[in-house]
């Protein structure tokens, strides 16, 4: 899990959905759903949220951001993987070792509905 990030999206229900079923499927529950916020909470902290872009107040176009959530096992990256794509997420790269990190980085990446790359990894061996 993360500790106190957050990203800028542009359409709060749509990306909520995405990060429901994405980090659901690592074990990274819904916390707090604010008016315009929704949190994540892992190990008794709220460490992830989406906050959309309201005129006024953070009125600009999200830029593009790379998050790496921790995945307990390689089918826990399969799974966000699959999951992300089923709600509206994009492939960025497959499941899979990747060779040029550390042995055992076995992970993939999505993009979101706003573009930021997400990231699943697990460094067991399974």
């Amino acid at each position: 899990m993360l500790d106190n990030c957050s990203l800028h999206v542009t359409d709060l229900e749509r990306s909520r959905s995405f990060y429901d079923a994405a980090l659901g499927r690592l074990g990274i529950p819904t916390g707090r759903i604010g008016e315009d916020t929704v949190f994540w909470s892992g190990e008794g902290v709220q460490a992830f949220s989406i906050n959309e872009i309201r005129r006024g107040r953070n009125a600009t176009h999200p830029r593009e951001a790379h998050f790496a959530f921790v995945a307990r096992s390689r089918p826990a990256v399969d799974a966000f993987h699959a999951a992300a794509l089923r709600a509206g997420g994009r492939n960025d790269r497959e499941p899979g070792l990747r060779p040029e990190f550390p042995p055992n980085y076995y992970a993939a990446l999505v993009l979101d509905p706003d573009g930021h790359r997400i990231e699943a990894v697990c460094h067991v061996s399974d």
